[in-house]
Parts: C-alpha cells; structure tokens; sequence
C-alpha cells in the first residue's frame, strides 16, 4: 500500500510529519523531485557598492565555489534550494538562498571584531582575548587616504599615540610619532621600532609604504607586550605576549605591518588613481605695510621717546597710496613667493593569483608630488618641489611540501627630488620676518637695463639684508634615493612534535643609496640711488658686481652606498 491511503489498522497517531502512521505489512515509500543545477550569477560589494574582490563564494555543504572578479562577479552551478555562504577577511559572512532568480546582488558589511581578534606578535600570530598588554590593531581601508605619507595617518586614530608633523613640505613631511609619551632609550631610538615583514626598517619606509599592500597593521605599546619574561606555568596559556621578545629596543612601542600574499584564484588586476589637492593648513595673517610701519614707530616711540621714527608720515602715506613701487615699497612677501594650493597625482597597481602550488603578489606605484612655491619665469630652471616616487613590491609564496612553505620578498623605493636649495620650511620662515617696506622683492627692467640678462634683485645697505624671494629662485637641490629590501623566509609546521608547532627560518639584506647635488647662482642686489619726486624717476646702483654670477654653480652634496650585512633569524614558536 503506497504511503498516503488510510487503513483501519493505521495507529491513531503519526509518527512523521507529512505522513499517516504505517500500517502493518504496508511498505511506504517517498518520492522527492530533486532540483537541477544551473547557473547563478551575481556580484559582491561593501556598503558603499565598491565591490569586493577576493570574496569567496561557496555551496553550503559542498566543496564548490569560486572567487569573485576584480568587479565582484562570480557565476557558478547551483540547484535551487541550495544555500551560497559568501565571505571576506574583515568583512560579516553571509548567507543567500538560491531561489529562481538567476541574479544576486550580496552586500558585506565590515566586521567590528573579525580583524581585531588575531594580531601579529614577534614570531606569530595571536588571539587578542590572550593578550594581556595594550595591543591595536588598525584595519588596512583605515589608512587609505590622499596622502603620500603613511606616518601622517597615524595620529588621531590610535589612543596612546602622539603624532607630529613639523612640515608639509613632500620629501620632508615624516611625522614623527611615539608611543604612550616621548620616552627614550638612546638618542637615535625615541620612537617605536618599526617592523616590516620582520624586517627592521626605519620611519622612511614606513613613509613610502602603500596602504594597497598592506595585510595587517599592528602597534605593540606596552613595553611588556615587548620583553615580559615568561610567566608561571599554570599562567602561561593567558600570556601570549611572552612570544614578542625584543628587548630595550622594543621599549618605546612597536609597529608591526604585514604585506599582502597572493592566493589560490584566478589573476586579479587592481589599479587606483588619486588626484589630490593640498594647502595650507592655516594660513599666518600679516598687516598691510602702511600699518607694519605704523606699529614699528609706536614700538621705538614706546622703548624711547626722543628716539627718531624710522618712518616718516609721507612714506607711510604714499605706501598707502601706492605710490612708485621702487621707491615705496610694498611687499606681500608670503603671496609673492607661494601658491595657495597644489595638485598632487598617485597612481598604484597590484597584481595577485596563483595555483596550488605557488601564490604572487606583485605591486608598483608612482607618486607626484609638488610644493606651492612659484617659479620665475625668467629663470631656466624649475625652482618649485617636485617629488617624484616608485614604489615596487613582489611577495611569492611556494608550498615546497605540504608542510613546508618558502616564501620571497623583494621591495624597491626609488625617489627624485628636486626643490630649492634652502627648503620649503626654511623660506616660509623668512618670509615672515622680511622687512615688506624696504626694497622690493626685484626692479622692474628699463631702458637703461635692457642689456642686463640678470634679474634684479632688491636690497639695500651693503646687500646684507634678507631678501627671500631672491634665495628662492637662485637655484635648486636634486637628490636621488634608493632603498632595496630582499627577504627569503622558509617556514616548517611541526603538527607531527606538536599541535601548533612552527619553525621559521628568515634571511634578509637591504642595499640604500643616495646622492645630491646643488645649482645655484650668486644673485646681484639693487638698492635705489637718487629718486626725483617730480619727475617720478631714479637711479640703481649694483651692491655686488664682484660677486654676482650669471651661470649656474655646481655643488656636490652627500653621497652614501651602503649594503647592510646579511641578517638571519631563526625562530620556533607554538600557535595560539
């Protein structure tokens, strides 16, 4: 009797849902049409409807799936009924039914807690619940923002650092930053020791280190997440910190950054372009000259009374009036000599893939930058910053067995800078405190000096006195810097000894390299001879014929080459 016919001899209660009780010497039997797989297309994205690259989506309960496209595509055989659990380091997994819709759009929110639960402490990885000391994490999308420099993200976003910027000016914009105040343990080591990939490294790479490549970010702060001594047996399960042993090295704090490896999948191309505007911060507001000479009479007035006024009422009052230019003076010394904004370009391509086998990462990137000083045109030469940088990144890992991995790193940070002589920082400061009512930054060319090929220049006395626009634009500094990294790192699971048990073996060498040099000119100073009132014309007599040059000098700065020795490090540590 098939299941579904009633009987008398049926017992009066069910024993299956969806089914009447057997009856005696009956054979029931249960017909289920089971789906067929076809094919489900979709796409993955955050929040924000970037997609997700690198997403996996698999089959709940099976050992099928993919990983998405760099535009969070995937398409993949599922039967409907079936469950796709869609997931991302950093991100909240999860789970779509697949229905008869042949599209699916999968939004992954980021998760608060995913990334912060394992953290890199020396020689492993830890769980944070059994790490007693002050450890933070950052997450990777937190540090993409338009700035060259990666020091000058710091501050701000992590309770217990202090960061500070003395200057904008690219190639010279390195923040400095410490851990839990300004302590020290030698001159030379008053900020955290910065690890990159186990490699000591110093706070110029971490400058020029691109967020795109970064995997994870950490900053041990406590000196006891850095040199505790092992604890108690019976407590040494809730210490894991014991594993980061670094010394007094260590004392001041820790930076921690791993860069990105490739994975299992199909090649993956990822580029961003950034065009980023950079001004001031603030801008200082100075008076107008007729006042600037105003108050420096009130100041002599006010110290001596019977003094005489450095200003008379009619230069003031002419000044005010815009009166002839050579002869009164009236110089906006920070407008003259810089912009109010600049544009700076990035742009950052990565590469990742591989098999079973052997996994890449390969990353380049090139960075613009340029400083708001303004160029004479008269000049042959660009006196204006420009910092130009290539970063460039190859992370290869090869399964050599099953239980041993080999892992290769190269990185490369090639830099040219050319800029003026003094430095951005140092003619800002000039600017400031030059004297707006004395000479005028140049004197415009007359008949008389149209056969002088030089520019100039303001001053007066003996030409002793400040004129920044002149050390502005009387030359440049190049200056060329290469820092090589090469890492071979071999890695060993011992599971056979022990549960969690690792060897590592790590062999590093580091090749820099930098050179400048400076062209420059002597510039020839002015000064205002005889000026006649009425008739609204003067005289200039040169301050320096004997030592103003029209050609450009050559100068020969520093030069460094230096290969740092080999370094080898061995290590055994238990996971968490």
């Amino acid at each position: 009797m098939f299941a579904g016919s009633r009987s008398s001899c049926c017992s009066a209660r069910s024993r299956e849902p969806g089914f009447p009780p057997p009856c005696r010497g009956a054979v029931r039997i249960r017909i289920e049409a089971q789906a067929q797989p076809r094919r489900v297309t979709g796409r993955v994205v955050d929040t924000a409807g970037e997609p997700v690259a690198g997403a996996t989506v698999m089959i709940e309960g099976t050992t099928s799936g993919m990983m998405v496209e760099a535009d969070g595509s995937f398409a993949l055989r599922a039967a409907e009924g079936q469950n796709l659990v869609v997931g991302m380091l950093g991100y909240e997994s999860r789970t779509v039914r697949v229905t008869d819709r042949e599209e699916y759009l999968v939004v992954l929110r980021e998760s608060a807690t995913e990334l912060e639960e394992v953290t890199v402490v020396a020689f492993s990885k830890q769980k944070k619940e059994s790490i007693i000391s002050s450890v933070s994490t950052i997450r990777p999308s937190e540090l993409k923002v338009p700035s060259s420099n990666l020091t000058t993200v710091l501050g701000g976003r992590i309770a217990g650092i202090i960061s500070q910027q003395i200057s904008g000016e690219p190639g010279r914009d390195n923040a400095d930053f410490f851990v839990r105040g300004m302590t020290t343990f030698n001159s030379n080591a008053r900020g955290p020791l910065i690890l990159i990939d186990n490699v000591e490294l110093s706070s110029n790479d971490l400058a020029r280190l691109q967020p795109d490549d970064i995997a994870s970010f950490s900053i041990l702060k406590d000196a006891t997440a850095t040199a505790t001594p092992p604890p108690p047996p019976r407590h040494r399960h809730r210490h894991a910190t014991a594993t980061a042993l670094y010394g007094a090295r260590g004392a001041n704090g820790v930076i921690l950054v791993t860069t990105k490896e490739g994975r299992e999948g199909k090649a993956q191309l990822n580029v961003r372009f950034e065009n980023s505007f950079s001004m001031p911060t603030r801008e200082v507001e100075v008076v107008d000259p007729a006042t600037y000479m105003q108050l420096w009479n009130e100041a002599v007035a006010t110290r001596n009374p019977l003094a005489p006024r450095p200003y008379s009422d009619k230069k003031i009052e002419m000044t005010r009036c815009g009166g002839n230019a050579a002869a009164y003076p009236a110089v906006d010394w920070l407008g003259d000599m810089f912009k109010s904004y600049t544009t700076n370009q990035r742009v950052n391509l990565n590469l990742s893939g591989g098999g079973k086998v052997a996994r890449y990462y390969v990353a380049g990137s090139l960075a613009n930058d340029t400083g708001l000083m303004r160029v004479d045109e008269r000049n042959n030469f660009n006196n204006n910053i420009s910092l130009q940088s290539i970063q460039l990144r190859s992370n290869i890992n090869i399964d050599v067995t099953k239980s041993t991995e080999l892992g290769v790193r190269f990185s490369g940070t090639f830099e040219d800078f050319s800029g003026p002589i003094d430095g951005g920082s140092t003619l800002y400061k000039k600017a400031l405190v030059a004297n707006p009512v004395l000479f005028p930054k140049y004197y415009d060319k007359r008949a008389e000096e149209a056969q002088i090929d030089h520019i100039l220049f303001g001053n007066a006395g003996e030409g002793n006195y400040l004129n920044p626009y002149a050390d502005m634009v009387k030359g440049y500094k190049e200056y060329s810097r290469m820092n090589l990294v090469a890492q071979m790192e071999l890695r060993q699971r011992l599971d056979f000894l022990t549960e969690g048990l690792n060897a590592r073996a790590l062999l590093n060498t580091t090749r820099y390299s930098y050179f400048d040099v400076s062209r420059y000119y002597n510039p020839f100073y002015y000064a205002l001879g005889n000026y006649d009132q009425v008739e609204d014309t003067y005289t200039l007599a040169c301050l320096n014929p004997e030592t103003g040059t029209e050609y450009l000098n050559y100068a020969e700065g520093a030069r460094t080459s230096r290969l740092r020795p080999t370094s080898r490090r061995r290590s055994t540590c238990a996971s968490a």
